[in-house]
């Protein structure tokens, strides 16, 4: 038979087996060897142009790489090399060994720089909103007709389970409609009108969708994933500062049982603004930052004022706001979260027990 395979000259070869780790110098004395077969230790260096010394240590190298067999059993030793078939078989078993780190790393790396998906199924779209829910760590945003509700349903209540705060907006019904939600958010607001469909998970990551796509399934409109962490923010201030006001009130959880601590300062301004409609006084331990100061990076004291727009009646002075005011012994002090700029104090968590 005929071998029509291109042929590969030295510089080739020794191009490639460098990929695998392998120094000019070593892979030249590679090479010598193949040519001589099995060989002393002294013939290999005369050939090669390197001392005996050299190959010794290039030996011992190649045989941990599965190249070579080194016979120091007798004298004098011996260098013999082994098969190609054995020496890609080493180095397939090598790269194949490789494989689930290599992907496990590509899948993320491909997850991250995947910032945005364009969707144009309905299907697709409730299937993406139940797949990011799930992934829900902190907190969840959404808007969504009530008529395909039941398609998320068991996904948000799992989330709530975790303790994730899920602030959940309803489209299509009246307030007065004899509907069930008991359970399925922290917060459930609804509107007659048709809404966007929004979604945002821990701020980070959602989906955006015209409110016909959802409602309807011959809809040609389109909705966009995204994980962008500085979109996420903007698609929440957006859900309260637009949406949520203009719904009306249906559903509110009961307060979380004290003492309770939060990392989510929305989280947290909501307990507090439900112990206060509970009649429940709240003292308060926060750790963080002052804004504007140097100062305490820890504040205990009594939550004398709330200032939220997450329960009615709102109070808050801007449609975003969401803090409280604590009384030290040191002084008295506004509580803002993640980037605040208005407050005194920036919270990173926040503690709350029962005034007893």
């Amino acid at each position: 038979m005929v071998d029509d395979s291109p042929s590969m000259d030295d510089r080739e070869l020794a191009d490639l087996l460098e990929q695998f780790g392998l120094s000019e110098k070593v892979v030249d004395t590679y090479l010598t060897l193949l040519e001589l077969g099995e060989a002393k230790a002294s013939q290999i260096a005369d050939a090669a142009g390197v001392s005996k010394r050299y190959v010794y240590s290039v030996s011992k190298e190649l045989e941990s790489r599965g190249f070579v067999e080194v016979n120091d059993h007798v004298v004098p030793t011996t260098i013999r090399p082994l098969p190609p078939m054995e020496v890609i078989e080493s180095l397939s078993e090598s790269v194949e060994s490789m494989r689930p780190a290599l992907e496990e790393r590509y899948t993320a790396t491909a997850r991250d720089q995947e910032r945005f998906e364009v969707i144009k199924s309905r299907v697709t779209v409730l299937k993406r909103i139940g797949e990011l829910v799930g992934r829900a760590e902190s907190e969840i945003t959404l808007s969504l007709p009530y008529d395909v509700l039941d398609e998320v349903e068991d996904e948000l209540r799992a989330a709530r389970e975790r303790g994730v705060l899920v602030s959940l907006v309803v489209s299509g019904v009246e307030p007065h409609d004899d509907l069930a939600l008991d359970g399925v958010a922290s917060l459930v607001r609804v509107w007659h009108e048709l809404m966007p469909t929004m979604l945002t998970v821990d701020s980070r990551a959602g989906l955006i969708s015209p409110g016909e796509m959802v409602a309807r399934s011959n809809s040609e409109s389109q909705a966009i994933v995204f994980a962008q962490p500085h979109l996420g923010p903007v698609i929440v201030g957006s859900f309260f500062g637009n949406y949520w006001p203009m719904a009306a009130e249906a559903y509110t959880t009961e307060p979380d049982p004290l003492p309770a601590m939060y990392h989510n300062f929305r989280h947290a301004v909501l307990q507090a603004a439900l112990c206060d409609r509970a009649g429940i006084d709240l003292d308060v331990s926060v750790s963080g930052r002052m804004v504007h100061t140097d100062g305490p990076t820890e504040l205990h004291g009594r939550v004398v004022d709330i200032r939220q727009g997450l329960l009615e009646p709102a109070n808050n002075s801007f449609p975003v706001e969401n803090a409280f005011v604590v009384e030290t012994d040191e002084g008295t002090y506004s509580i803002g979260g993640q980037g605040a700029f208005v407050e005194d104090f920036e919270a990173d968590a926040v503690e709350f027990t029962a005034v007893e």
